[in-house]
Formats: C-alpha cells, sequence, structure tokens
C-alpha cells in the first residue's frame, strides 16, 4: 500500500471517530436543572469517562505510530550503514525513551481524571 493511500486511509479514520464522538455527545444531555444537580445525578461524569477514554486511546495510538516510525528509520538507518549502527541506536534511544514518557504522563494524566472525578 502506498504511503499516500495509508495517510488517507488514517484520516478517514480519525474523521470517522469524530463524527461518531459527535453523534454520542447529545446522548448525554440532560434537560433543564441545576447544573449542580446535573452533575450530582452523573449527567456530566458519564461525558468525564467518555472523554478520557478517548483521549488515552488518542495518546497510545499516537505513541505507537512515532515509536514505529522511529524504528523504522533507525532500521534503514543501519542497514544503509551498519558501521554506524551504534551511533544510530543511541542517537535514536533518547527520543523514543522522552516519547514513551510524554504518552505514559497522558495515559495516567486521563485515568487521574477517572479516579479524581
Amino acid at each position: 500500500m502506498s504511503h499516500s493511500r495509508r495517510s488517507v486511509r488514517i484520516l478517514l479514520a480519525l474523521v470517522a471517530v469524530l463524527i461518531v464522538s459527535a453523534a454520542i455527545v447529545p446522548a448525554f444531555a440532560q434537560e433543564g436543572g441545576d447544573p449542580a444537580a446535573v452533575a450530582k445525578a452523573g449527567g456530566v461524569m458519564k461525558l468525564q469517562y467518555l472523554g478520557a477514554a478517548l483521549g488515552a486511546g488518542m495518546v497510545v495510538i499516537g505513541a505507537g505510530i512515532g515509536i514505529g516510525r522511529f524504528a523504522a528509520a533507525a532500521a534503514e538507518g543501519v542497514a544503509r550503514q551498519p558501521q554506524a549502527s551504534s551511533q544510530i541506536t543511541g542517537a535514536v534511544q533518547l527520543p523514543l525513551f522522552l516519547l514513551e514518557g510524554v504518552a505514559v504522563i497522558a495515559v495516567v494524566t486521563c485515568l487521574l481524571i477517572v479516579i479524581l472525578k
């Protein structure tokens, strides 16, 4: 599959997720009343769980794509210049660790949203 076809498929998948998310939000809406009473009844909490789940999912997908691209570039570099494999590996490790750290922090933040309500 060509690179442009894959990009189009990813873009269409993201648009589909956004459309489904936009269709789900009105289902959680409640009519009138005091906002504090609605929050106590759990109307707002359902959206919080949905947002945390979508956020965690997007973070994991993004981190997976980023780590995969880094690893592919490193493997290609080592294949082209095997004598520079230690330098390439050393140069790729720091961005990979930073990307993984950001992903872990984002997932923990999404879980804290759920836990702390």
